[in-house]
């Protein structure tokens, strides 16, 4: 059974292939995309790290690369020089059932958090090994979930989002639940734009960044 040293292990290996070689050039050109409208990316700031694991999740889980038309995760299987072990296959497996939403902590408990998932409803328990921050009980982020195990753990790129954010969030998804037409994905990276435009502009009240209203013109 794929323990979850081994799984960090492979997503590492797979996420390297598709960031460097022939992928290097679409790396670069998504990372501009990712950070676009988000403030200079300094390698000097704290939370420099926690974006680029971001970016990464994102690039390897979400975005299309051009050459395919599917995502790195959609294509791993068949790139032979990645020579795939046991451990790999695995782990795309683990990768291809994750979940990724928007979650509240509901209880924080001997290192297990209860959590609902903000656009499905359901709750679910996660242990949070391996992280190195803690979290506060009403905490709106986005994460992705992956069962190893038997058990329930997060990807290590998240986004947290301030309380006075909540209700525009919670707001827009009544939205995306009622039409299916919308993308729930672009929704996660826009809010994601203007979490970090808040804190590129970090004297502005946050409702006038949560919003469908270009009221800054920034």
């Amino acid at each position: 059974m794929l323990t979850l040293s081994q799984f960090e292990e492979s997503y590492r290996k797979l996420v390297g292939y598709f960031t460097a070689g022939i992928y290097q050039d679409e790396m670069l050109t998504a990372k501009k995309d990712f950070f676009s409208n988000t403030g200079i990316l300094d390698e000097n700031r704290a939370n420099y790290a926690l974006r680029m694991t971001q970016f990464f999740d994102w690039y390897f889980l979400t975005r299309k690369l051009s050459s395919h038309m599917k995502t790195p995760l959609a294509v791993a299987a068949s790139q032979r020089d990645l020579r795939l072990s046991a451990e790999d296959i695995e782990t795309i497996d683990v990768l291809n059932r994750h979940e990724h939403s928007l979650y509240e902590v509901l209880k924080n408990k001997n290192g297990v958090l209860t959590i609902r998932d903000l656009f499905a409803g359901k709750k679910m328990d996660v242990h949070s090994e391996g992280l190195i921050f803690s979290f506060e009980d009403k905490e709106t982020f986005e994460a992705r979930v992956i069962g190893v195990g038997g058990k329930n753990y997060f990807l290590k790129g998240f986004c947290f989002h301030p309380q006075s954010a909540l209700k525009y969030i919670t707001e827009e998804l009544k939205l995306y639940r009622k039409n299916p037409d919308l993308n729930f994905k672009d929704f996660l990276i826009r809010l994601n734009k203007m979490r970090y435009k808040l804190e590129q502009y970090s004297h502005i009240k946050p409702e006038m960044i949560y919003t469908n209203e270009n009221k800054l013109r920034l």
